[in-house]
């Protein structure tokens, strides 16, 4: 798969927040957006999820991604950790294996040392657990192009690693993978886009 993004303009709330971006992403490739806040990394985050319609500019896929649209590609994460409080950690990834046609959920809960957690309510969890089981779902969705933002948010540094392990694997499969970031990540080869000035991008 890749993902071409040509002269982007994306606006929100009447106001212009990117403007003239363009990239271009093999499989295989993880991008960075940095920027300070308010410079537009979940705005084009939402824009690559098909969530958002730029005012300008397009954005496509190729390389045998088929006729599917970005929505249908892609895997967002935000925010919010996506659980219901009343099913246990691994009922939680259950749901989201079969909503993205996904893969085995021992596997999802190793990834992220939620295994010894499993039958826990996920409404118990402390934010970090939480955290990592919101991004859990990342290893049983059957989708290229992963989009993430601020992933590493209530996580420490053990738990920062293990998100960096799936996310090196997803690319080294073939995946995509587009993260808006306050901090560094440790990702081999991943380019970086700083939005919020000319010039800064990478």
């Amino acid at each position: 798969m890749q993902l071409v993004a040509e002269n982007l303009v994306l606006c929100r709330g009447g106001r212009t927040i990117i403007e003239g971006l363009s990239f271009r992403l093999e499989a295989g490739a993880a991008l960075l957006l940095t920027g300070a806040n308010g410079s537009g990394k979940t705005t084009l985050l939402r824009a690559l999820a098909g969530f958002l319609k730029p005012a300008a500019g397009a954005i496509a896929v190729g390389n045998g991604a088929d006729e599917r649209e970005l929505g249908e590609l892609s895997h967002f994460v935000g925010h919010l950790d996506g659980i219901k409080a009343h099913l246990t950690v691994a009922e939680n990834l259950a749901f989201w294996a079969a909503y993205l046609d996904g893969g085995d959920v021992a596997i999802a809960l190793d990834a992220f040392a939620l295994s010894g957690l499993a039958d826990i309510p996920a409404g118990y969890l402390s934010a970090g657990q939480k955290r990592r089981l919101g991004l859990a779902r990342l290893a049983v969705a059957a989708r290229p192009l992963w989009l993430l933002d601020e992933p590493t948010v209530s996580l420490d540094a053990a738990s920062v690693g293990l998100l960096v392990k799936t996310l090196e694997a997803h690319v080294g499969g073939g995946g995509l993978a587009v993260i808006a970031t306050h901090v560094p990540l440790a990702l081999a080869d991943a380019r970086e886009i700083r939005l919020g000035a000319a010039g800064d991008r990478k």
